[in-house]
Order: C-alpha cells, then sequence, then structure tokens
C-alpha cells in the first residue's frame, strides 16, 4: 500500500452527464441507446438528468453499447494513473 496513490479528481461531471457526453461523441440519440442496450428511452433521460441513479448492471450495459469501460460512466473526471490501478 505504500506505492498507492490516491486518484484525482480533474473535472466536475456528474454521471448522467457522463453518459451523456459518451453517447453524444458516438452520436447517438437517446432513442438509438435505448433500442441498442434494451433500456426505456425514458430511463436514459432520467439517468441523464441525474434523476435516476446508474446502478452496476445498467452501466454495464450502457458501457458494452457505447463501447466503454463501465468505470468511465460511474466514476466520471477522475484521474487514475497506472500506478493506481495495478
Amino acid at each position: 500500500m505504500k506505492d498507492y496513490r490516491e486518484a484525482q479528481k480533474m473535472v466536475d461531471v456528474s454521471v448522467g452527464e457522463s453518459v451523456r457526453i459518451i453517447r453524444e461523441l458516438q452520436e447517438l440519440s437517446q432513442n438509438e441507446l435505448s433500442r441498442l442496450s434494451g433500456i426505456p428511452q425514458s430511463t436514459i433521460s432520467a439517468i441523464e438528468n441525474d434523476r435516476v441513479n446508474l446502478g452496476v448492471e445498467r452501466a454495464k450495459v450502457l458501457a458494452r453499447v457505447l463501447r466503454c469501460h463501465p468505470a468511465v460512466l460511474v466514476f466520471p473526471g477522475w484521474k487514475i494513473d497506472q500506478e493506481s490501478a495495478a
């Protein structure tokens, strides 16, 4: 543990904003993401507006569709160095 370095927060982005940003970078609408993930569009909207918690299972499903690691969605804005990830 002596080599452990804490992750540092780089930007202030909510979980919902993270989902929206990554979805938009993939040029997907909420309806398209809904169709690909099986998650209702209304739930995706609620997640993006931080009215509903993302949750582990939904994070895994969305990460698969958005081609990113679930941690990118769950812990947005955190910088994790190689040393602390090991």
